[in-house]
């Protein structure tokens, strides 16, 4: 569906003062006819000056390739903040966090995961029975209303099952260990608007 906007949105004369390169992405091509992208992209070429304009199918990973060479070959050198041989300052617990979170993504639709955040509670490095190293991992996933509880879970506990195994494996590729991954769903009531609850998790 396109979103609607006036010439002097305020949105417009936002983009009209960016000083650095813009790109126009029209998404979901797939669902348009030729005629109904052209119109698009005139209309939007009027407006704003775009370097570059990209007819696009991010679901389908058409001209994705294309977007991120633009982004790449368009950003400025920066200074060095890090040791060359530092990659991230990030934390273990964080990218545990980002790879359900990619999961959630990939697996559910609609509204359920933009209403998911991630936090990793407990990351504990022990061993198993036989002495091979182990990680046990306990993660909250906090939805907002009971009805995403039940989705996340899903028949017979079927969702959360595949959530697990799945992020499992991505988490132990990235670690390196074996690891023991469990959930627990809250709900936390419409967080997305509560200030104490952004700040919880990060935002």
């Amino acid at each position: 569906v396109e979103e609607k906007y006036e010439d002097d949105d305020p949105i417009i004369q936002r983009l009209k003062n960016v000083k650095v390169p813009l790109f126009l992405l029209i998404n979901k091509i797939d669902e348009a006819t030729p005629e109904e992208i052209i119109k698009l992209i005139q209309i939007w070429n009027k407006r704003v000056k775009f370097v570059e304009t990209v007819p696009m199918a991010a679901l389908h990973k058409n001209n994705t390739d294309t977007v991120l060479k633009l982004i790449q070959d368009n950003l400025p050198e920066g200074p060095a903040y890090y040791p060359k041989d530092q990659l991230t300052d990030r934390s273990e617990r964080f990218f545990v966090s980002e790879i359900i979170r990619e999961k959630i993504l990939l697996l559910y639709q609609q509204e359920i995961p933009y209403s998911v955040e991630v936090v990793t509670h407990s990351f504990k490095k022990g061993k198993t029975k036989k002495g091979a190293p182990l990680i046990r991992i306990e993660s909250y996933v906090y939805v907002m209303r009971e009805s995403q509880k039940a989705i996340i879970i899903g028949k017979n506990g079927a969702g959360i099952k595949q959530l697990g195994e799945q992020s499992r494996i991505d988490i132990e590729k990235f670690l390196g260990q074996k690891v023991y991954l469990e959930f627990t769903i809250k709900v936390r009531k419409d967080w997305r608007n509560d200030e104490t609850s952004l700040k919880r998790f990060g935002y």
